[in-house]
């Protein structure tokens, strides 16, 4: 049984990733919101990190499969990580 407030769900790439700014658990994620660890991750990484991984850590967020995000839910946090990524 997995810790909902440790589990992070994510391949290790991304895990290690998210290490590196100091998120390691799920309550870090939380603490930070998924825009914002992504908008820090593509800056680091800019052509490894993809949209799949700001899914993937708003499907931590929600409980949910990260195919299973809305679309309307996607349209959102990409405009939110564009205009982050702008500033």
């Amino acid at each position: 049984m997995t810790d909902r407030k440790t589990d992070l769900k994510l391949g290790p790439v991304s895990r290690a990733w998210l290490a590196e700014i100091g998120i390691r658990t799920r309550d870090d994620l939380e603490r930070r919101g998924s825009v914002e660890a992504y908008v820090e991750l593509k800056r680091r990484y800019p052509m490894q990190v993809s949209l799949n991984l700001l899914y993937g850590l708003e499907a931590v967020l929600t409980d949910i499969h990260w195919t299973k995000i809305s679309k309307a839910s996607k349209q959102r946090l990409r405009a939110e990580a564009d205009a982050a990524l702008k500033r």
